[in-house]
């Protein structure tokens, strides 16, 4: 019985540290976290009392807000060293920036989602802050999971695509398991996917997935902007920067380093 509550206690120690990693930096106030958490306020209160104590997180004062710890930053730093793709990814980024105008972004898989990671933005004015470093989105649903998912093994992807309650529940029937698979199939054909404005309408997406040296989709590359900016035409011509860029990082990811 102790262990699964053990395992319980790290599980909500997780969802917690998550719920405040999302807001990208912003921070969130206890009753924030409660809500978003799904937790007891006295169980949430806990668990802020025990992680700030091991500096795992932070409470401005100012604000009544919780941050991510200093702690975190100094595991961050350290667990860097076995995750080096965001400094290899850093030249692509600006590339594509300055190459479209558009804001490009690195995210990477983790377990059924995508956590963007970097992002370089572009030099056009009117811009979409549907992503940014820290945002988590279900497989399939924002660009750079759906050129993720699209190149997954089958037996590995369709129980992903399969379970669409949750991605109908909060983004709406065009992410059902059957409109899904039409834009895998699109984006086996085109080498990169397309999101057509539907997390936000108006908010288009490109995104082309990175390989690590086994040959598995790990991570992505995407560009986001308003729709005008994504008509066709130039939209092939983006798609084409975003796998060459994808294809030279991969290709990077697999070379050995000193």
């Amino acid at each position: 019985m102790s262990g699964i509550q053990g395992t319980q206690v790290v599980g909500r120690v997780a969802l917690v540290l998550r719920v405040i990693a999302r807001t990208g930096g912003a921070g969130l106030s206890l009753a924030g976290i409660v809500r978003a958490s799904g937790l007891t306020r006295p169980t949430v209160h806990r668990l802020l009392k025990a992680l700030a104590a091991d500096g795992l997180l932070d409470f401005d004062e100012a604000s009544g807000r919780w941050h991510l710890g200093p702690e975190l930053y100094v595991m961050g730093t350290v667990a860097a060293g076995r995750f080096a793709v965001e400094h290899l990814a850093r030249p692509a980024l600006r590339r594509l920036a300055e190459a479209t105008g558009e804001s490009a972004f690195l995210s990477i898989r983790r377990g059924e989602e995508t956590v963007c990671l970097a992002r370089e933005e572009g030099s056009f004015p009117v811009r979409s802050f549907v992503l940014y470093e820290g945002k988590r989105f279900p497989l399939g649903v924002a660009s750079a999971g759906i050129a993720i998912l699209a190149f997954l093994p089958a037996g590995e992807a369709e129980p992903i695509i399969e379970d669409d309650r949750e991605r109908i529940a909060e983004y709406g029937p065009t992410h059902a398991a059957a409109p899904l698979r039409e834009r895998l199939a699109e984006t086996r054909e085109l080498g990169y996917s397309v999101n057509p404005g539907l997390v936000v309408e108006g908010s288009y997406g490109l995104g082309a997935a990175v390989f690590d040296p086994s040959g598995r989709p790990a991570w992505a590359l995407s560009l986001t902007g308003i729709e005008p900016r994504f008509r066709p035409g130039r939209r092939e011509e983006l798609g084409q920067e975003l796998l060459a860029e994808a294809h030279r990082l991969s290709t990077a990811i697999a070379s050995p380093r000193p």
